[in-house]
């Protein structure tokens, strides 16, 4: 149950471009995955629906197709773009079904993924992330370019069914949104929640231990406190440290590293064709 963050394509002088041309923005897809997981339907409709549990491909076929779909809505052309969206919304079709919510409510709530509500959270949640790892690992973005970020983001509402209107347009809209959430009380982190976080940080294969590590840093390091708290995760100074210590080393590395292992091909062949 995902809706990827991405422009329309076609769009010039686009942020949008500009920001998912980064590599380096996986290290957020951890944070947005678990506070996704952290809503018990949108965690529900992936324990049912999706083979993030069932095998050790699972997760990263989901993330491969997640992340392909978001390069193309984002350096595609129009009709690529309506064709990977015409996809997401078969897969969605099929999502659907029902959660026993925790107390006090205990009540089986139907989900949909296509209900307007849970697309909103996923996207919001990726938008959140994206921005934060690139300010954090990349650079700066003034508030201008930010809420550009936002308005084109946007600009999936048709193709995906959302009404108009309903995705955050601005930082501070999506800042309001964020809050607004975190505060309230639908966002649970049931059992469901912990078996998807606990796959989502075991290495495939072992050897790929030390990188996991290295992601889970920042997964865990830059979610809000409520929810790292809900989902039993330790912080300590020490964390912290090691959390800023590898920032300051991805930044220095990405001054240095060739193009070719910073940016995503599709990022690539559009600054190589202008």
């Amino acid at each position: 149950m995902t809706a990827p963050t991405a422009t329309a394509a076609g769009a010039t002088q686009s942020v949008s471009r500009t920001i998912h041309a980064e590599r380096v923005l996986l290290l957020g897809w951890g944070r947005a995955l678990l506070l996704q997981f952290a809503h018990p339907l949108v965690a529900q409709g992936i324990v049912d629906h999706s083979g993030f549990l069932r095998s050790r491909r699972g997760r990263w076929g989901r993330l491969r197709r997640t992340l392909d779909a978001m390069l193309i809505l984002t350096y595609g052309t129009p009709e690529e773009a309506a064709a990977v969206a015409d996809g997401i919304n078969a897969i969605h079709d099929r999502v659907n079904g029902h959660a026993v919510l925790p107390p006090p409510a205990q009540s089986a709530t139907p989900y949909s993924a296509h209900d307007p509500a849970l697309l909103a959270w996923v996207h919001a949640t990726l938008l959140d992330s994206f921005l934060l790892a690139y300010e954090l690992y990349v650079a700066p973005l003034s508030a201008a370019d930010k809420d550009r970020y936002c308005a084109e983001s946007a600009g999936i509402e048709p193709m995906l069914g959302i009404p108009d209107g309903h995705l955050p347009r601005s930082t501070r809209a999506l800042a309001a949104y964020m809050d607004g959430m975190l505060r309230g009380g639908e966002l649970v982190v049931t059992d469901g929640a912990r078996r998807l976080a606990a796959e989502l940080f075991r290495p495939v294969p072992r050897i790929a231990a030390p990188l996991m590590w290295l992601a889970r840093l920042p997964s865990v390091g830059l979610l809000p406190a409520r929810i790292r708290q809900d989902y039993g995760y330790a912080w300590s100074p020490g964390r912290e440290t090691a959390l800023r210590i590898s920032v300051r080393v991805i930044r220095v590395m990405l001054r240095i590293m060739p193009g070719r292992l910073r940016y995503w091909p599709p990022a690539r062949q559009r600054r190589d064709t202008g």
